[in-house]
């Protein structure tokens, strides 16, 4: 595994403790529970640590003890502007969670709790927000230790970080969620961040040595589950939490010297006392768990027992890529087996999915997780999962011709580590095609082997959901051909529109689009054409009908080409929210096929067999089939009680039989009580389209990437001075523009401006790469060599009405798409302010709604509602991308919509 070395750069830690409060029980009623005497034994063990750990200069490590959230702001503000290697906070104090919800909320000294039926942390920062922050460094690698109550719950706001952020930031929680932790006696540093303290300072083996941020996460975890197991009732078992940066690569963050054993003093057992930062479990109800306060009699617990929130909630690592196979510390791993003994960390497996599976797919590795399959004898849990959707067109071009790049990235353009995720031990594609499609011709070479089932597990259909109100009722009126559907809905509402999702992006998209290109016998530039809808695809068909209801008219005469299941199975918004649909169907539209795919990479041998015991386990648990089954029908109900009982609740069909639900009882076509009626659905429409042909998909794909010819971009790159500290390197400014141009091909047009405004000039860009057709590589190059950031202010208004101007004129022969991409980090979005500025753009971009504009802000915060940059985004029909998504690839991903170059 590769490791990021810090040392040598300017690297930064931010040591955060609260050891006093100034509102307490019982003498102030909104008060905390008490003081946290450890905490200060925290900081100095911690920063003796890292002073001799070799990775951060003296000047490099501040200690701060803020009363307020301004003065901590202000020391993480000055922690993040100064960090370019490694950027490590550490917090320690008072963390509490509200009474409705899981949030994670770090009390200052001044804090207070309101309690209610929302209750209120005054004087306190949340989670979220400081993640936020961190989201801005510019330092390589970011990584955040917890040690309060409920630090488990930091977890749920790092699963939510886009890819890029989760690419560089790792995290340590001392306790599981919803967890509270002793407050100790005050003398010596809490039982968590005093082993934490020990392994910096004298290495992972007692000898001295390196110490790397993923066999820390794993000893802590073995130490906490060795040394601070807790009573099993009515305490919960001691289990810390990590997050390791999803680059798959470790940090190194300190290198004390080898020391020889003979030189070692003895090991005593851990006399600490429980854990620091007892938060009350709501603001109703304090808890036992708060630590001693004044005048307390209560002995310090030795143990360090939790005192549990509600019942046992375990923080799995679902969804979030990690790449660290067996990293204990994901959160997924049991603490104890059945005879007391602590459970070894489990195995982790990835899992890859199609982005409108991957609701589904969760549910499914989520159950899989606490299923008597996944527990071994012991009552441990035997693997872990990971689950991680991306872009369908991406994952099969990663497979098909990028498998070399994805075990060893060299570029900046295709690095499917980034843009994907790690590489998977199994994958679950939309469509069984798709399988074949990312397979190479047995003539190429290739570093990845595909083992597909022969038949898909389960099945849905892609139809037309209909506003209800114009839908034909009889059955003979909602089966038929696309053309036919279609053709009825525009007699009855002569204003009905039809819209699908990016092709790109999902599998159910692109089958959309094989059954509206006709398998060939339409045009596509026409088809789009007839499409038109306003604005860029959406991504997943939940977006797509979440995005409906903006529009109450458009909603009501709008049929969209989505997966049948997402009728029953809902989506992010709330369906009264929206016109109620139900499906037509579609004969001439392939369906949804998932199918499991095992995933082999060559030179991964050394834990093959167990690597392979536990995919098995877990493909019989899901489908029902597989070697692990020595009995079939056994393995069949398990499966159906388990995967493909959470794919029928769904609302997915059998993949043997579409006309019938998956079930619950032995066989997996039995009805297990879903009416596909309930959900405007119909229990049998006849005959269904079966799973795509290769070709098709392959040929649909095409066509929509060539649909409109060649495309039209104009790059806005913003050079003013605040744009410093965001420019070099990869991820800066200009090398992020470089790698969107791999969706640009040689017939494509495009340039680049630089936005800056000179003093007394009216001039508010000048040209860094000239308008026209270029080689990749030529205009990387110019980009690199020719944009620099000047001690100037841009007028990001200005510059972009002169940029639609400019489109406006370069595109009057009609042909062709055009783009306008504005790179910001908003430092001088205050200019849209003036007189009025704002208003007039808008009105431009509106006047100019076939020019769409990305405004991609390098502020996490840059697209939020009300914010310009989403404003200008949407009048013009364009997207407004910041950096809480992965900026990098949906840039990139924008651009190819637009050009015809390497868009896989």
């Amino acid at each position: 595994m590769a490791r990021f070395d810090p040392r040598g750069k300017a690297n930064r830690a931010l040591l955060v403790g609260v050891p006093a409060y100034d509102f307490k029980q019982p003498g102030h009623p909104f008060g905390v529970s008490g003081d946290l005497g450890a905490v200060e034994q925290n900081l100095a063990a911690l920063q003796g640590a890292l002073r001799g750990g070799g990775v951060f200069a003296e000047d490099g490590i501040t200690v701060a003890r803020p009363h307020t959230v301004d003065e901590f702001d202000r020391q993480l503000d000055a922690a993040v502007e100064a960090a370019e290697g490694l950027l490590l906070l550490y917090f320690s104090g008072h963390g509490a969670v509200p009474s409705t919800g899981d949030e994670l909320w770090l009390l200052m000294r001044r804090a207070t709790i309101v309690p209610g039926d929302e209750s209120v942390f005054r004087g306190a920062t949340p989670w979220k927000g400081v993640l936020t922050v961190l989201s801005r460094a510019r330092a390589e690698q970011v990584v955040v230790i917890l040690d309060c109550c409920y630090a488990g719950n930091a977890s749920a706001a790092w699963n939510g970080l886009g890819t890029a952020q989760r690419q560089r930031t790792s995290l340590l929680m001392s306790v599981q969620a919803n967890n509270r932790i002793d407050a100790g006696d005050g003398h010596s540093p809490t039982p968590y961040t005093a082993q934490l303290v020990r392994f910096l300072s004298e290495g992972l083996s007692g000898q001295g040595g390196e110490v790397g941020f993923v066999e820390l996460a794993q000893e802590l975890w073995a130490h906490m589950a060795e040394h601070h197991t807790t009573l099993r009732e009515p305490a919960e078992p001691w289990e810390p939490q990590s997050r390791a940066a999803a680059s798959g690569a470790d940090v190194l963050l300190a290198a004390p010297p080898v020391r020889s054993p003979a030189g070692l003093p003895p090991q005593e057992p851990d006399p600490a006392p429980g854990g620091s930062g007892a938060g009350p479990s709501s603001p109703q109800s304090p808890g036992p768990g708060s630590g001693p306060g004044p005048g307390s009699d209560r002995r310090p617990d030795w143990l360090g027992r939790l005192r549990p929130l509600t019942g046992r909630r375990l923080a799995a690592a679902i969804g979030v890529p990690a790449v660290l196979a067996g990293l204990a510390a994901t959160g997924i791993a049991a603490l104890g087996g059945g005879d007391g003994a602590p459970c070894k960390p489990p195995l982790e497996l990835r899992l890859l999915t199609d982005p409108d599976l991957e609701p589904t797919v969760r549910k499914a590795a989520e159950g899989y997780l606490t299923s008597a399959e996944n527990t071994s004898e012991g009552g441990c849990r035997r693997t872990g999962i990971t689950v991680y959707s991306a872009g369908a067109a991406a994952a099969v071009a990663a497979f098909n011709r990028q498998s070399d790049p994805w075990q060893r990235p060299v570029a900046d353009d295709t690095n499917p580590q980034r843009d994907i995720g790690p590489q998977p031990d199994i994958w679950i594609p939309g469509s069984s095609a798709s399988v074949d499609r990312a397979r190479t011709a047995s003539s190429e070479r290739t570093y990845v082997a595909l083992e597909a089932d022969p038949e898909p597990f389960a099945y849905s259909p892609v139809v037309l959901a209909v506003p209800q109100d114009p839908a034909a009722e009889p059955l003979a009126e909602r089966v038929g051909g696309l053309a036919a559907l279609t053709e009825a809905l525009r007699k009855h509402e002569p204003k009905s529109e039809v819209r699908r999702t990016d092709p790109e992006n999902t599998d159910a998209g692109l089958l959309a689009t094989v059954g509206l290109y006709g398998a060939g016998t339409q045009d596509p530039a026409t088809v789009e054409h007839g499409l038109a809808q306003p604005g860029p695809p959406s991504r997943t068909g939940g977006d797509l009908l979440c995005s409906l209801p903006d529009d109450d008219i458009a909603d009501k005469r709008t049929t969209v080409l989505v997966p049948e299941f997402l009728l029953r199975s809902g989506v992010g918004c709330d369906s009264t929210t929206r016109v109620r649909r139900m499906a037509e169907y579609p004969v001439d539209v392939p369906g949804l096929s998932p199918t499991f795919v095992r995933v082999r990479w060559p030179g991964t041998e050394r834990d093959k067999d167990a690597r392979d015991n536990a995919v098995e386990r877990f493909h019989t648990w899901l489908t029902g089939k597989g070697a692990a089954a020595k009995d079939g029908a056994k393995a069949s109900a398990s499966a159906v009680r388990g995967g493909l009982a959470v794919f029928g609740n769904d609302g997915f069909r059998s993949a043997s039989d579409p006309h019938k639900p998956l079930g619950n009882g032995a066989d997996p076509s039995a009805d297990n009580g879903v009416v596909f009626s309930s959900f405007g659905a119909l229990d049998n429409p006849g005959p269904l389209a079966g799973p795509a042909v290769p070709a098709a998909m392959t040929a649909a794909l095409k066509g929509y990437r060539e649909a409109n010819g060649p495309g039209r971009v104009l790059f806005l790159l913003d050079s003013s001075g605040s744009m410093g500290s965001l420019w070099e390197g990869p991820g800066g400014a200009p090398g992020i523009i470089s790698q969107s141009l791999a969706g640009l091909g040689e017939q494509d047009e495009y340039g680049v401006w630089a936005v800056a405004t000179e003093p007394g000039s009216s001039r508010v860009y000048s040209e860094v790469l000239q308008f026209g057709k270029h080689r990749r590589e030529e205009a990387q190059s110019a980009i690199t060599a020719k944009a620099q950031v000047k001690d100037l202010e841009a007028d990001p208004d200005k510059a972009l009405v002169a940029a639609l101007d400019y489109m406006r004129q370069h595109g009057t022969d009609g042909r062709g798409p055009q783009l306008i991409v504005y790179l910001t980090d908003d430092e001088d979005n205050n200019r849209f302010s003036e007189g009025g500025r704002l208003g007039a753009l808008l009105l431009s971009a509106r006047a100019e709604r076939r020019i769409p504009v990305v405004m991609a802000s390098l502020d996490s915060a840059g697209c939020d509602k009300g914010k310009p940059d989403a404003a200008v985004s949407e009048a013009s029909g364009g997207r407004c991308l910041d950096t809480k998504s992965d900026l990098v690839a949906r840039l990139r991903d924008e651009v190819a919509r637009t050009g015809t170059g390497d868009q896989g």
